[in-house]
């Protein structure tokens, strides 16, 4: 099997010191090695890591306008829990430091989802899904649709 890839999300902050003691209250750690007065390295897992950037410093990967995320959709980044109470818990601990929860919960038995908008409104989806169920499920329509 391939060694699992890794994901940093780069995401332009207004606030950088707001920021990071947001990601920290909803889970995170600041990696101090990739981390200074420009950036800090948030540490979801071995193989997920936001880069919250300056403004100054996210205009030097890119000549595009920063968006305003709380205006636009820029990307919607999701990250699974192991379970609904996971979610329910991330997604609480995001909402007691100031995030805004803008949709319902999404519950299909199978899967179970709510979502979160960070300091600059950033959207954070947070799921959990019985793999298992889920495959059955898209069997059985499958079979359906069959006949």
């Amino acid at each position: 099997m391939p060694k699992p890839k890794m994901i940093f999300v780069n995401l332009p902050v207004s606030d950088l010191k707001k920021s990071t003691a947001f990601y920290e209250a909803v889970g995170a750690v600041k990696n101090p090695q990739f981390s200074d007065d420009t950036a800090s390295c948030m540490v979801f897992s071995e193989t997920i890591y936001a880069m919250l950037l300056t403004h100054e410093k996210y205009r030097q990967f890119t000549q595009k306008k920063i968006a305003d995320a709380r205006a636009t959709s820029e990307v919607l980044i999701c990250v699974s829990e192991e379970s609904r109470a996971a979610v329910d818990a991330t997604v609480n601990k995001a909402l007691a430091v100031g995030a805004r929860e803008p949709g319902p919960k999404q519950d299909y038995g199978f899967m179970y989802g709510r979502n979160f908008e960070d300091p600059d409104g950033h959207t954070w989806e947070v799921m959990w899904m019985d793999v298992e169920a889920a495959k059955a499920q898209m069997q059985a329509k499958q079979t359906a649709a069959a006949l």
